[in-house]
């Protein structure tokens, strides 16, 4: 089997993207409009926002693109393997029809703003392929180009996929995209900043009031504006509202050196056929890489619940399948990530709750965040200045929606074991026990000595797990109920949990 451990762990468009170095928060600052999150949706809103008249305040947690969006593929398509079929099934193909038609705005959208705001991101366009790998999926294959072409979309069914191994068939949709995700998005934020907008990294927010003005509140200070969106992946300050409307979703990705002109360059693949892969080549630095994706899971589905369990393996296999089927050498980078899939498999874009007044969210991206977030971004832009989206009912944030199947373990309290004094844990590994009838998160730090946290997770209060990591990535303490990750020490380091992990005292 292939072996990834020795790749670097970050995002080959993080790594290959110049680090930005926006000012942290310093003092209060007054905008018409904040945006909670540097990642497609916030910054695509907070760009139309502006380019509307208003003044916009973008507040980043960590850097710009270092997030979701900064651990995606890079497609941009309204092809997203079989869903029109799935959707028509579930909603009827009206909406069928009005989800690929966002989704082509947005491409188009993304097209325009490239070329208006100058931003070097190797966009190009692409035809996008969802192929069968074998026959049994062709009924599926075909069925799906044949509706996605009445809908209006640029649908048709081929035989002909340029993949240097067998397949049965393919719907391909013409006139699609590819860019490198990391430089767009500081492209955008460049865009942003500046003319009474401004762009602040490193600055989480702790609380937000509705109100008028509404606030967004951090440690550094508070950001007053008419209105506020919030734009984090996983909701902040919804009271719980997303908890059954959501489910975390883990997948995997390697970058592999190919040799140049061994893939077409034109072209972006996803399988039918589960394990599924998606591939894309990029050329980056001067070398030529494939992407590999897939392997996903729900987060907390497995190896106990924790998210990590089971990631080299992941891992391995993906690089297995990018030597053997398309030719590359053993990865450069490897990365996974977390995304938000609706319960409906229709994105959220509108008030935070039906009652909210100020606070709008966009979530639920179903792992198309490039083109579904820019949607979702131009229909909050639309409800906050008086326009017509003529998707936002598709996309209601205050619709209802039955509950998305959940992970066993978030769903139930985790049986934990007692704690009967001090376990033997090497360096940087962790466990969870029950002390004193308290949830507590105990690790070993560098050398070997222990030190605990509360395991409650800051958000909503669900258990946290252990997460090992591949070789080579930092161990976290992850919440398998809404995504939150902390770092050993408690550290938030990614969101919806706005505070850190209480310190805790282990008994004598």
């Amino acid at each position: 089997m292939a072996d990834a451990a020795q790749s670097k762990v970050i995002s080959l468009w993080i790594a290959t993207a110049q680090e930005t170095d926006y000012p942290r928060l310093d003092g209060d600052l007054d905008v018409d409009v904040a945006v909670i999150g540097g990642g497609i949706a916030g910054l695509a809103a907070a760009l139309e926002l502006k380019r509307r008249g208003l003044t916009v305040g973008v507040i980043e947690g960590s850097r710009i693109g270092t997030g979701v969006t900064g651990n995606t593929t890079g497609k941009v398509t309204s092809l997203h393997r079989l869903a029109y079929s799935t959707l028509a099934a579930d909603h009827g193909e009206d909406a069928a029809r009005a989800y690929g038609q966002a989704n082509e705005a947005a491409l188009e959208h993304i097209a325009k703003t490239v070329a208006a705001e100058d931003i070097d991101c190797g966009f190009r366009r692409v035809a996008n392929y969802t192929y069968a790998a074998s026959a049994e999926h062709l009924p599926a294959i075909r069925a799906e180009a044949e509706l996605a072409a009445r809908l209006g979309l640029p649908a048709s069914y081929t035989a002909d996929v340029p993949l240097p191994f067998p397949t049965a068939g393919a719907v391909r949709f013409d006139h699609q995209a590819q860019l490198h995700a990391v430089k767009y998005l500081r492209g955008l934020a460049r865009a942003v900043d500046g003319g009474g907008s401004v762009v602040v990294e490193r600055t989480m927010v702790t609380e937000l009031r509705d109100g008028s003005p509404a606030e967004a509140v951090t440690e550094r200070g508070t950001v007053r504006a008419r209105d506020i969106v919030v734009a984090t992946n996983v909701p902040m300050a919804d009271g719980g509202r997303y908890r059954e409307r959501l489910t975390l979703h883990r997948s995997y990705i390697v970058a592999s050196p190919v040799p140049g002109g061994s893939l077409p360059e034109d072209a972006t693949f996803i399988s039918a056929d589960e394990p599924m892969r998606s591939i894309l080549s990029t050329r980056e630095g001067g070398t030529d890489y494939v992407l590999v994706g897939g392997e996903g899971h729900p987060v907390g589905a497995e190896g106990g619940g924790a998210p990590g369990a089971g990631s080299a393996e992941r891992f391995d296999r993906l690089a297995e399948f990018s030597r053997e089927r398309l030719g590359s050498g053993a990865p450069a980078y490897r990365w996974s990530t977390q995304d938000t899939l609706p319960a409906d498999g229709l994105p959220f874009a509108g008030p935070l709750a039906p009652d909210a007044r100020h606070v709008y969210v966009i979530t639920g991206l179903r792992k198309w965040g490039l083109t579904n977030g820019t949607a979702a971004a131009l229909a909050v832009a639309d409800a906050i200045t008086g326009g017509a989206s003529p998707w936002a009912g598709l996309f209601d944030s205050t619709r209802g929606v039955a509950p998305a199947r959940q992970a066993e373990s978030t769903t139930a309290e985790p049986r934990l074991p007692p704690w009967r004094g001090l376990p033997r844990l090497a360096p940087r590994e962790g466990a969870v026990f029950d002390v004193d009838g308290k949830a507590t998160a105990v690790y070993a730090d560098d050398s070997g000595a222990p030190h605990a946290l509360s395991a409650r997770c800051t958000h909503l209060r669900c258990v946290v797990e252990f997460s090992r990591g591949a070789d080579g990535e930092a161990p976290t303490w992850d919440c398998p109920c809404h995504g939150s990750r902390f770092a050993l020490d408690g550290t938030v380091i990614q969101g919806p949990a706005e505070k850190d992990l209480a310190r805790r005292d282990l008994p004598r």
